[in-house]
């Protein structure tokens, strides 16, 4: 995993403040770069009235890579990148990244916080116009998401956090699994998933964010 890079390397996402850019990292070393797909599954009513400062800022680092999952997605359906078969299966996962920024704005709203700005994205050249180029991408971007959840799930403390991230977690091997199959991978390489320590998610992280 950590020999991968997504979007090769290249800064994709800018935030419109400092202090949003430092909490993404922070927690991105603590939670995991795919933790948002662990936590992505509350819907209203699912967790306690009650949230700690910390709860909320780890639902609203989720939030942020969600939207970069949901506006990748939507960039390469919509701009036709892809077709066919490949269209058929990855307009379901452009639709549950979707619904994870749905659901985590509602639930964050829901608990008194204040949802962090989508940030900007601007893409590699030829992201949403290489078919190959795109799938890949998504592939090493799933697959990272699953390998850091799983390394570092045991530091989330909240139950219902815990909860949804179990629920969600299967989901978002598949998201992986379609993506390993249409880009000539092995969607199911060993019995029991890799995991990422905070450092290698951290070297994964920090380039396509923009300083």
């Amino acid at each position: 995993m950590a020999e991968k890079e997504i979007f090769n390397g290249e800064a994709v996402m800018s935030f419109e403040n400092e202090h949003d850019r430092r909490n993404f990292l922070k927690w991105a070393g603590i939670v995991g770069v795919g933790s948002s797909l662990a936590v992505a599954g509350f819907s209203r009513g699912s967790v306690s009235a009650q949230a700690e400062d910390s709860d909320l800022e780890i639902l609203n680092y989720a939030l942020t890579l969600e939207y970069l999952e949901a506006d990748f997605y939507n960039r390469g359906v919509d701009g036709g990148v892809v077709s066919g078969r490949e269209l058929a299966l990855v307009t379901p996962i452009r639709d549950h990244e979707d619904a994870h920024v749905a659901a985590l704005t509602s639930t964050i709203n829901d608990l008194g916080g204040t949802p962090v700005k989508s940030p900007k994205f601007k893409y590699p050249e030829g992201t949403f116009t290489e078919k190959a180029t795109f799938l890949e991408t998504a592939s090493v971007f799933e697959e990272l998401g699953v390998t850091a959840y799983h390394g570092q799930v045991t530091l989330i403390k909240n139950v219902d956090i815990l909860a949804a991230a179990a629920a969600i977690a299967g989901v978002e091997s598949r998201h992986a699994a379609i993506l390993a199959d249409l880009t000539g991978g092995n969607p199911f390489p060993a019995p029991v998933e890799d995991t990422a320590t905070m450092k290698q998610v951290l070297k994964a992280a920090k380039p396509f964010i923009k300083s």
